[in-house]
């Protein structure tokens, strides 16, 4: 049979199987062990269990576990309510600046918690509302928690990166670094957003006001005093510490990026049970219990994408499919784009994580001989995963949000978090003109990359 056979063979029995409603994890595991059986050497069945132990075998992925405790002990207390409000009083005098407040608080935490679902469950638990109660629209409040929650696969520390770094056996440190810039500028495209469209609702208000005298909420001029705003600062300085003390361990040569994800889960730890009283064993039940799931199903994804990984490369179809690839001739950026345009395809309806480890085989090669640094891409790839995560059909964060705000209509959200995506396409175009927004920084930090 043809490599060409065996690989849409792979391909369709892995939708089919999906498309089952068997979890992830399980569907790949699955359809990697039958073609085994049948077209592999009937030795490799006994060697399973050992595959997978010697694919995630890395002290990279060690990180993975320990950066979920560091967001599971801030997301499980009321640090992250904590730091939302002191955002929203140093902001809000600015237009829209409960809506910026939410972002920053977004990125801020993702920054600790590595992990989308948990910023935005952890931010919208407090921000939505807010933002509700004092008139901001449903969809609206939404799509900016869903949204800057997706930071949280973006800025360092992020699991994503790590497993890209894995995969496409890049520094992830550099990797990390050239998160930064590209996160700070959705940053700044999302909060400049929510500036424009608090201004358009100000105004409906306002409109809405003088036919009906009936007080609108976000009409309401909210007002804070200096003595409030400094007496605030304290709620963000431990996230201050947390954050400048995982960075300067990592960057400054102290540990490696395990160790400096243990680091972060005991400072993580040490904050909540010295600032929150958070050390009892009933305290830290949930925070453990929330860890040991998250990791769990994680890493059983990861083991059973990596046997999917590894039985694709020995019959040869991630081979065989770059290849195809490379023949085909294409430009640079029409090979660019015709991947990117697989990645938004496939976020449909997969995770990143599964995204990452099924592709990467596959696409990394022809970009690489095409000249492209696999660290810019890393970023790319990842902001295009991101709006995987706040749109149709699956959405990840907009399942969140259902969750923490289940009064907001579905139909609400998704037209709520579409500007956002449209943003994050932007984003990518503007990488694609000035690369050295993502590569400036870890170049100017650890030299430019070895060829």
């Amino acid at each position: 049979m043809s490599t060409l056979a065996v690989g849409l063979m792979y391909g369709g029995a892995t939708l089919a199987v999906m498309a089952s409603g068997m979890p992830i994890a399980l569907a790949l595991g699955a359809v990697a062990v039958v073609f085994m059986y049948y077209f592999m050497p009937a030795a490799s069945l006994d060697t399973v269990t050992q595959n997978v132990y010697e694919e995630m075998a890395s002290i990279t992925l060690l990180a993975i576990p320990l950066f979920i405790l560091k967001g599971a002990a801030i997301g499980k207390s009321k640090a992250g309510q904590d730091l939302y409000s002191a955002l929203h009083v140093w902001m809000g005098r600015i237009p829209g600046g409960l809506g910026i407040a939410n972002v920053f608080a977004c990125a801020l935490f993702a920054a600790m918690a590595g992990s989308s679902p948990a910023t935005c469950s952890a931010i919208g638990s407090a921000g939505i509302p807010e933002m509700r109660k004092r008139g901001y629209s449903g969809g609206f409040a939404a799509g900016v928690i869903a949204a800057g929650g997706t930071l949280g696969i973006l800025l360092p520390p992020s699991i994503t990166m790590i497993l890209y770094a894995v995969a496409a056996e890049q520094s992830l440190g550099r990797l990390f670094l050239a998160g930064i810039g590209p996160g700070l500028l959705l940053v700044v495209l999302f909060a400049t957003y929510a500036v424009l469209r608090f201004k358009a609702e100000y105004k409906a208000a306002q409109r809405a006001y003088a036919a009906d005298p009936a007080q609108h909420p976000i009409l309401s001029n909210e007002r804070f005093t200096m003595a409030m705003r400094f007496g605030a600062l304290p709620r963000v300085l431990p996230f201050v510490v947390l954050l400048s003390g995982v960075m300067i361990a990592l960057y400054g040569g102290y540990a490696t990026p395990s160790e400096t994800a243990g680091l972060g889960g005991i400072l993580a730890l040490v904050l909540i049970a010295s600032i929150y009283g958070v050390w009892r064993p009933r305290d830290l039940g949930p925070i453990l219990e929330s860890t040991l799931k998250e990791s769990t199903m994680l890493m059983l994804i990861i083991g059973m994408s990596l046997l999917y990984s590894y039985v694709m490369s020995y019959l040869h179809i991630s081979q065989a499919a770059a290849q195809a690839i490379v023949a085909m001739q294409l430009s640079r950026w029409v090979l660019l784009g015709a991947i990117l345009v697989l990645v938004v395809v496939l976020g449909f309806f997969l995770p990143p994580v599964s995204i990452i480890l099924m592709t990467a085989p596959i696409i990394l090669p022809p970009l690489k001989d095409a000249g492209f640094d696999l660290i810019w891409f890393g970023v790319v790839m990842t902001i295009v995963m991101e709006m995987g995560l706040i749109h149709p059909p699956v959405g990840l964060n907009i399942f969140v949000i259902r969750n923490i705000a289940p009064d907001i209509p579905l139909r609400d959200v998704i037209w709520g978090t579409l500007p956002f995506v449209l943003l994050m396409a932007l984003a990518v175009v503007l990488l694609c003109l000035v690369p050295s927004i993502s590569t400036l920084l870890p170049n100017l930090v650890m030299g430019p990359p070895s060829r």
